[in-house]
């Protein structure tokens, strides 16, 4: 049966900005790709990333590149052939098991040989800011268990001070995208170890964290930037205690999964992540984050507005989404 794909690209409006080291945004753009097959329709979200030279065009451009082997019924490994790993690739990728969960009569979970999926504790991010605003948000939050907090240079250890005064119960993990310098690292880590930080998110830049095998990680350090695929494995191992694991980095969940096994063989903590986006981009990391240490994956909470349906939320716990929106 002939397929049909379409491409559409969404602009969903943050509730107020967010503010990483790299920059500000008030809203998420997104890319959807669906496949149509019969009756049965798949979904695959996609973020377009900056920080690797993406943009809403190019995405587009990117899937459309391979509409005569998905319209011709390519499966994913054909994909994972055709394509490099990044945002174009996840949207097919995660269209395509939407599609067969449909098709099948079955679940997202199950083309993965699991089981039903169980609700997860999610972090929530709290911005880069001035000391006294990243308090005020992190007392808004204080009733959320895990916090993550966007960090990236002058000024980090009285954030992270003001952070956990605002918050003293939750948990927190500390995002730098790649802002800190090797410097500044025996100050940070000690005021990570002083306000009891879980993890610690790609410090360096990452064609720059080799230095990390020479530091000490009194506080466990985590690969974002720096993790691609599971050919990025066998390196970051050497390096990092943990990898962040997003589908718009690997290309899709199917990689994410490859990638995944990889980190667990070599005994990395697995963060499941997400960019910026609605439910229709979380509903396949829940898949992934099923086994995941540290789960990340508030991107609808951070927006003006989700997509309907949309995944639900009970303060920081998300539950598996209904089959309507995805998987």
């Amino acid at each position: 049966m002939h397929r049909q794909l379409s491409i559409a690209v969404e602009r969903w409006p943050i509730a107020g900005s967010f503010t990483i080291a790299r920059g500000s945004k008030t809203e998420a753009v997104v890319v959807v790709a669906t496949i149509a097959e019969g009756p049965h329709a798949g979904r695959g979200e996609c973020v377009p990333y900056p920080r690797y030279g993406e943009t809403p065009e190019t995405v587009a451009a990117a899937i459309e590149t391979v509409r005569t082997l998905v319209e011709a019924g390519g499966s994913r490994e054909d994909l994972r052939a055709a394509m490099a790993a990044g945002a174009a690739r996840n949207a097919l990728d995660c269209a395509l098991v939407d599609l067969e969960a449909k098709a099948g009569g079955t679940t997202a979970a199950a083309v993965f040989g699991m089981g039903g999926l169980e609700p997860l504790v999610t972090a929530y991010t709290l911005s880069l800011g001035t000391p006294e605003a990243m308090r005020a948000a992190a007392e808004a939050a204080r009733d959320r268990p895990l916090l993550k907090i966007k960090l990236g240079g002058a000024g980090d250890v009285e954030r992270l001070r003001a952070v956990r005064a605002g918050a003293p119960e939750s948990r927190i993990i500390v995002d730098a995208n790649e802002g800190w310098s090797v410097d500044g690292w025996g100050a940070m880590m000690e005021a990570c170890l002083e306000a009891r930080v879980d993890l610690v998110e790609q410090p360096f830049p990452a064609d720059a964290d080799g230095v990390l095998a020479d530091l000490p990680h009194p506080v466990p350090v985590c690969a974002d930037e720096s993790a691609h695929t599971a050919a990025d494995i066998p390196r970051l191992a050497a390096l990092y205690e943990a990898v962040n694991i997003k589908l718009d980095k690997a290309g899709g969940l199917t990689e994410a999964m490859r990638m995944a096994k990889a980190a667990d063989d070599a005994g990395l903590a697995i963060m499941a992540g997400c960019m910026v986006a609605t439910s229709l981009a979380m509903a396949p990391a829940l898949i992934l984050a099923q086994t995941a240490r540290f789960v990340d994956l508030d991107g609808p909470l951070l927006l003006a507005r989700d997509r309907s349906p949309g995944l639900r939320y009970d303060g920081s716990t998300v539950f598996p989404p209904d089959p309507a929106l995805w998987g």
